[in-house]
């Protein structure tokens, strides 16, 4: 993350995401043909020694060059896109509101403190649970751990989706776009960014 200023002077925290223009469209689906409106896009440049026959022949068919990354995005229509056409930063404007898709930070197996926000255990007198789970339930009835309790384990590393974050400045000489907040992930990860209707 960053700040930049607004007009006012005011300090806005925010997000710089590299969009560019290698996001390009590889197919569309029509509510005629799939039974959906949707549009598949690719970014970023494929390594051709790792793709396989298929989605060789995928992209030959489509008469795109081959990405690293092939996404499908459902949209109400897909009128005034076209195969191959390169779509950029020129969609957003200032003041729009979109959500951000990304995969959280992975932060391995986790304790219930870090994981939940569990408070400690009893640090004097002898006590010997700090960090401990402690109790997970009564034992006679039910004599199981009821679902969804929380409890230590893989924390992170899960697809999340911001919703509502704001398009503060876009700067299509660069191909980036500044939106306000923090967005999921680490820096370098890929994200998807939508326009919220």
């Amino acid at each position: 993350m960053t700040q930049i200023f607004d007009e006012q002077g005011h300090v806005v925290p925010v997000t710089p995401i590299e969009v560019g223009n290698d996001c390009v469209v590889v197919a569309k689906r029509t509510r005629k043909n799939n039974g959906y409106d949707a549009l598949q896009l690719g970014f970023g440049e494929a390594n051709l020694k790792r793709l396989n026959k298929p989605m060789e022949g995928y992209f030959k068919h489509s008469g795109v060059e081959p990405t690293r990354v092939l996404h499908e995005v459902r949209m109400d229509s897909t009128e005034g896109y076209e195969v191959g056409q390169h779509l950029g930063v020129d969609l957003f404007k200032p003041g729009d509101v979109v959500h951000v898709v990304g995969q959280t930070k992975g932060r391995g197996f986790a304790g219930g403190m870090k994981r939940w926000g569990w408070h400690s255990g009893p640090r004097t007198h002898g006590s010997m649970s700090h960090r401990r789970v402690g109790s997970t339930g009564a034992g006679s009835s039910p004599g199981h751990v009821l679902k969804g309790r929380h409890l230590p384990g893989q924390y992170g590393n899960e697809r999340v989706t911001i919703k509502n974050l704001q398009v503060v400045r876009v700067e299509p000489e660069k191909g980036v776009l500044f939106i306000k907040g923090a967005v999921p992930g680490y820096h370098g990860r890929l994200v998807l960014v939508k326009g919220r209707g």
